[in-house]
C-alpha cells in the first residue's frame, strides 16, 4: 500500500509539473506575440519617416529574437513525456515480473503436492483419497510489497542453460560475422520456466567465442535476479569460460575480464549458486535458442510470384534459397538447402560412410529422420540400416537367413529373445528371428534342423547359392576371413589383409598375422599386385 502511495504521489506530480511546464509555454507565446507586433509597428514608423532606396524591409517581415530559436519548454515536455513512457515501462515489466514469481510460486506448489500424493500407498488412497487437499496459499505469493518474497521459490534450486554463439554466415554475396545467446531458466525438474535469445552487435570488430558466453551469462543471471530467485545452478559447456567464472584462471584480454567482473557482481546476489561444466547435448535449449539468434539475423525478406517470402543463402551452392528449403543438422544446427544436403549425404552413402555435417570443423551426423524432407525412402532406409549395424560389432551380427526378412540382430539380442522359446538354444543353435520370428541355425545360418547336424542337413539340403558362391570364389582366388566369414578379393596390394572385423591373415593360404607379422612364409607381395603397367 504504501508503494502504491508513493507511486501515485510521484503521478501526481509529473502531471503537475507539465501543467505548469504547458503554461509557461503560453505564456512565452503570448509574449513572443506582443513582442513581434511592437517590432512591426516600429518597423512601419521607421520605414514612414527614414525610407531607404537601398534595401528595404517589408512592412509584413517578423522579427523573433535569436534567444527563441530553441523552444526549451518544449524540449522540457519532450523529456517529462519520455521519462513517463519509461517509467510506465519499467512499472509494466515489474508487474510481468510479479506475476511470473507468483505463477511460479504457485507451480513449485503444485508440483510438490502432486509428488506427494503419488508417494501415497495405494491401499490408504482408496480410502482418503477424496480428502487430500492442500490449497494454494495467498499468503505465499509474491505479494506487490518489496518487503514480500515468495516462499516456496527461496527454497527450490533453479537451472540456468546458457549459450554464445559466433559464426560467420553469408547475406547474398557478402560474409558477416554474426553473434546470438541464448539461455533458459529451469525448475529442479528442468521445467522451463523462463527463455530468451537475441542478437549480439559485433560493433564492427570480431566477438570471440568466449565474450558471446560470458555475455549470456550476465543475461540469465540478470533474469533471475528480477525473478529473484536466491538459489541458482548454471550450466556451462564451454571449459575456458568455466574456469574465468570460478576464477581459476585470469582472462588475459581486458573486454573479457571485464566482462567476467560483471558476472561476479551477479552471483553476489544470490544466497546459492553453484555452477556446473557439463557436455554440449546437456546445456538443453539454450544452444538452440542462440543459434535461433543467429539465424534470425541472416533471413530477410523478398517478393515472390507467391507474394513475400523469407530467403536464407546456403553457405554451400550460396544461392538464395527460402527459407522452408533449408535444411538444419540436428545438433551443430548449421543450415544448408535441401540440394547440397541431398547431393552431400548421396555421395557419402556411396562411400560406404555415415554422413555428417558438411561443415569443415563440425563432426555432428545428420539424423536418419530428418533426411526424408530430400531423400528417396529407399535412402533413408538404407542410411538406418547402415546406422544400426554400425551400433553392432562385425563380429557380432547376425542377418535372418529369411529371403523376405534378413533383419539384422545382435548375438547376444537373438540368444536371449530365443531362450523363452526354446531350451538349451546357447547349446543347439537354435535362434528365432526377433522380426519374422523365423527358427533358423545360427551356425550354418539355414532353418532348423532338429535332431540333426549342420553337416547332415548340409548334405541332404545343398544350397544351390552357396555353391555358386563356393564355385566363384574359387575361380577369382577370392579368400574367406575365418573370424566374420566376409569374402575378400585382393585388387592391389600386398597379400596382408586386414579385414573389417580386425582379424589379419596372409591372402595367400589364409595364416594369421601377429602383431603386424606374419605365421607363415608365403611372400608378402607379388610385383604384378604393386606395379600397374
Amino acid at each position: 500500500m504504501v508503494k502504491r502511495a508513493v507511486e501515485g504521489d510521484f503521478q501526481l506530480l509529473l502531471e503537475e509539473q507539465r501543467r505548469e511546464f504547458k503554461a509557461a509555454k503560453t505564456v512565452n507565446s503570448d509574449f513572443d506575440f506582443a513582442y513581434n507586433l511592437q517590432m512591426q509597428e516600429a518597423i512601419k514608423a521607421s520605414v514612414s519617416t527614414h525610407p531607404c532606396t537601398s534595401q528595404s524591409t517589408p512592412a509584413d517581415t517578423v522579427l523573433i529574437p535569436e534567444d527563441d530559436a530553441l523552444d526549451y519548454v518544449s524540449l522540457l515536455l519532450e523529456d517529462i513525456d519520455r521519462f513517463d513512457l519509461e517509467r510506465k515501462d519499467r512499472e509494466q515489466g515489474e508487474s510481468l515480473m510479479r506475476q511470473m514469481r507468483e505463477d511460479l510460486d504457485r507451480r513449485i506448489h503444485d508440483q510438490q503436492f502432486s509428488s506427494y500424493i503419488m508417494s501415497v500407498p495405494e491401499r490408504e488412497w482408496q480410502k482418503y483419497g477424496d480428502n487430500y487437499e492442500r490449497p494454494y496459499e495467498v499468503k505465499n505469493a509474491c505479494s506487490s510489497s518489496s518487503s514480500s518474497k515468495p516462499v516456496l521459490v527461496n527454497k527450490e534450486v533453479f537451472r540456468l542453460y546458457f549459450k554464445g554463439l559466433v559464426s560467420e554466415e553469408r547475406i547474398r554475396d557478402m560474409k558477416v560475422i554474426v553473434a546470438g545467446i541464448g539461455f533458459a531458466i529451469c525448475d529442479s525438474r528442468d521445467n522451463v520456466i523462463f527463455e530468451v535469445n537475441k542478437g549480439l552487435e559485433c560493433g564492427g570488430e570480431w566477438l570471440s567465442g568466449e565474450a558471446a558466453e560470458i555475455e549470456a551469462l550476465i543475461e540469465g543471471l540478470r533474469a533471475a535476479v528480477d525473478l529473484d530467485l536466491e538459489r541458482v545452478n548454471f550450466f556451462c559447456d564451454d571449459y575456458m569460460v568455466y574456469q574465468y567464472v570460478t576464477r581459476r584462471l585470469q582472462p588475459k584480454q581486458s573486454k573479457i575480464a571485464k566482462l567476467v567482473d560483471e558476472a561476479a557482481c551477479l552471483q553476489r546476489k544470490f544466497e546459492y549458486f553453484e555452477p556446473s561444466l557439463v557436455e554440449r547435448n546437456e546445456i538443453k535449449f539454450a544452444f538452440k535458442l542462440a543459434r535461433n539468434a543467429i539465424v534470425s539475423q541472416i533471413i530477410w525478406p523478398a517478393e515472390t510470384s507467391k507474394g513475400k517470402s523469407l530467403k536464407e543463402t546456403c553457405l554451400i551452392c550460396f544461392e538464395d534459397t527460402d527459407v522452408d528449403q533449408i535444411f538444419s543438422v540436428d545438433g551443430c544446427l548449421h543450415r544448408y538447402c535441401y540440394s547440397c544436403m541431398k547431393q552431400h549425404v548421396e555421395v557419402k552413402l556411396l562411400n560406404g560412410m555415415d554422413a555428417q555435417c558438411p561443415n569443415a570443423d563440425c563432426n555432428f551426423e545428420v539424423s536418419i529422420d530428418s533426411c526424408g524432407k530430400f531423400l528417396d525412402p529407399k535412402l533413408v532406409a538404407l542410411m538406418s540400416q547402415r546406422k544400426k549395424e554400425a551400433l553392432v560389432a562385425v563380429t557380432e551380427r547376425v542377418y535372418c537367413p529369411h529371403l523376405r526378412c534378413s533383419a539384422l540382430m545382435s548375438k547376444d539380442e537373438v540368444l536371449e529373445y530365443t531362450k523363452p522359446w526354446c531350451i538349451g538354444a546357447e547349446i543347439s543353435g537354435a535362434r528365432k528371428c526377433v522380426k519374422c520370428q523365423y527358427f533358423f541355425c545360427i551356425n550354418c545360418k539355414a532353418p532348423w534342423h532338429y535332431n540333426m547336424t549342420c553337416q547332415q542337413y548340409q548334405r541332404l539340403n545343398p544350397k544351390t547359392e552357396d555353391a555358386i558362391l563356393n564355385s566363384l570364389a574359387k575361380k577369382k582366388l577370392w579368400r574367406q576371413c575365418v573370424k566374420c566369414n566376409h569374402m575378400v578379393e585382393l585388387a592391389s596390394g600386398c597379400y596382408h589383409i586386414y579385414c573389417r572385423c580386425g582379424y589379419e591373415f596372409c591372402y595367400t593360404c589364409g595364416a594369421e598375422w601377429k602383431n603386424k607379422t606374419p605365421t607363415c612364409s608365403c611372400p608378402i607381395w607379388a610385383e604384378r599386385n604393386i606395379i600397374h603397367r
